[in-house]
């Protein structure tokens, strides 16, 4: 790790201005020179910045530099889905994942889901992330880096250059725990001398954390997912025990006033998990919940994992499942996985990388 030098892509642009006029002394519209190669360019180097002055390139690389995370490891699926173990510059390591919004791969968008945390600390006991724990935050530049380093992978690797049209805060760690980086990655992201994302063209997923929510909503920098994944609160306390100690009568409250635009819609993630939360009273419940809301249903189906207790769901439950929704009218979807032959659920591949004996 560079301990002397400064990372500029661990820069919001404000932050980027103040270095380059307070600290280089350099002209104010250098920043929006800057910031156009590093994140609309994806520059990796000061010298490919053509359009700036050997002697500024110089200056620059004499008091910062830039790193983004670098691809250790990638999975790809039959259907197209990409997964890669990305090393950040303190050597610990995360993971993200491409997902084709067709089936051929390699063709047409792509939808990529972001990581916020190296390990997580709520310890879902469904999710292979909560069983590596909790290390450290992820930076701004990490998160965002992130979105570079496929740009870069897919620049090299595919002729017909997918665009990443969608990210999905939805990798390893609880965004709101993370709110501040969060938000300064949403900035960075909208930002219209880079990547210029839309507000639509994101979610950001949690598993209900009070702090930071209404925030979130406020800023109208991202769509909003929520993890729901049980319809009371003793089946949160099982599945969630550490989401849950914020009750979930609290939590579908402070979605009541979560502020929406007039055609905007949250939405509900539900984990269908067999014998567990996957029955027809279970069902009822998830129909009064979403009554009170301005949401859609993902149902996303379980994957059997070695080692796991729980188990998927019988098709005939799902459809029955689902079945009992619609019949009540409320909009839920069966969310078909992907990835399912490279293990693309968050943290299998950081696990294997952790114990390669597993591998």
């Amino acid at each position: 790790m560079n301990t002397e030098k400064i990372n500029l892509n661990n820069y919001t642009f404000s932050e980027l201005e103040n270095f380059v006029v307070t600290e280089l002394k350099l002209p104010k519209f250098r920043t929006n020179q800057i910031w156009q190669w590093i994140w609309a360019k994806n520059a990796i180097d000061f010298e490919e910045m053509t359009d700036v002055s050997k002697d500024t390139r110089k200056i620059l690389a004499e008091k910062a530099y830039l790193f983004r995370p670098e691809i250790v490891k990638e999975r790809k699926s039959k259907d197209g889905t990409i997964k890669f173990l990305l090393r950040l510059e303190d050597g610990e390591c995360i993971e993200t994942v491409l997902i084709p919004s067709i089936a051929k791969e390699g063709n047409g968008r792509m939808t990529q889901c972001l990581s916020t945390q190296v390990g997580c600390a709520m310890a879902c006991t469904f999710c292979s992330t909560g069983k590596l724990g909790f290390t450290r935050n992820m930076t701004m530049g990490e998160i965002t880096g992130q979105v570079q380093a496929a740009r870069a992978y897919l620049n090299d690797t595919h002729p017909e250059r997918p665009v990443i049209r969608n990210l999905v805060y939805m990798g390893m760690g609880e965004p709101l725990l993370n709110f501040d980086n969060l938000m300064d990655s949403l900035r960075t992201l909208h930002n219209r001398k880079g990547l210029a994302f839309s507000a639509r063209r994101i979610t950001v997923s949690t598993c209900g954390i009070e702090k930071g929510l209404l925030e979130l909503g406020e800023s109208n920098l991202a769509y909003l997912a929520v993890s729901l994944h049980a319809p009371t609160q003793e089946q949160r306390e099982e599945l969630m025990p550490k989401a849950a100690k914020w009750h979930i009568d609290d939590l579908i409250s402070t979605l009541e006033a979560y502020p929406l635009t007039t055609r905007e819609r949250m939405t509900l993630e539900y984990l269908i998990i067999g014998g567990v939360n996957d029955s027809q009273e279970d069902a009822q419940k998830l129909v009064r919940i979403c009554a009170r809301l301005k949401a859609k249903l993902n149902l996303i189906p379980y994957n059997n994992t070695p080692g796991s207790s729980f188990r998927a769901p019988s098709p005939q439950s799902l459809l029955a499942f689902e079945k009992t929704l619609w019949a009540k009218k409320v909009t839920a979807i069966i969310r078909k996985s992907k990835g399912q032959d490279i293990e693309a659920a968050c943290g299998q591949l950081r696990a294997a990388q952790d114990n390669p004996e597993t591998n």
